[in-house]
């Protein structure tokens, strides 16, 4: 997992062939005005997802991961709390939804919090089991998913 700001965001690039691109997309001059919805910019190898939604209280959220994408989670309004816990550290999957082919959900708990303003995002690995949106607040926010390979 990394947490970091906008602003530090070139530091990352190496990490994946679509991280130039992932960013680029966070700084668009729009970015604030665009729609909810899915935004394709490298086919299905990297996309967002725009959403406006109400946080959730700790009881209703599960940790969450993926094998096939790395999230990068980026805060444009709202106070958004996330989760994480090493997958390492988890043995059973708690939940695989057929209409979500990519995510695991566990019943488990974090064991570690980061608050994550807006301006800054958070890199979540397959390794790393996340619950985020968790918040009293209206969050707006990207949700860009990166192929692995």
């Amino acid at each position: 997992m990394i947490l970091d700001v906008l602003e530090h965001a070139a530091k990352y690039e190496s990490l994946s062939p679509y991280f130039a691109d992932a960013f680029a997309f966070l700084r668009r001059d729009d970015l604030q005005e665009l729609a909810d919805g899915q935004y394709e910019i490298v086919g299905r190898n990297l996309f967002a997802t725009v959403v406006h939604q109400k946080g959730k209280a700790v009881e209703d959220a599960k940790l969450e991961a993926h094998d096939e994408y790395i999230d990068i989670q980026f805060v444009i309004q709202g106070n958004e709390q996330m989760g994480w816990k090493s997958r390492g550290e988890i043995a059973v999957p708690a939940e695989k939804p057929e209409e979500y082919p990519d995510v695991y959900f566990y019943d488990d708990v974090p064991t570690s919090w980061n608050t994550v303003l807006p301006g800054s995002f958070a890199i979540f690995f397959p390794e790393d089991a996340h619950m985020p949106l968790i918040s009293d607040d209206e969050i707006h926010k990207v949700i860009l998913k990166v192929a692995v390979s």
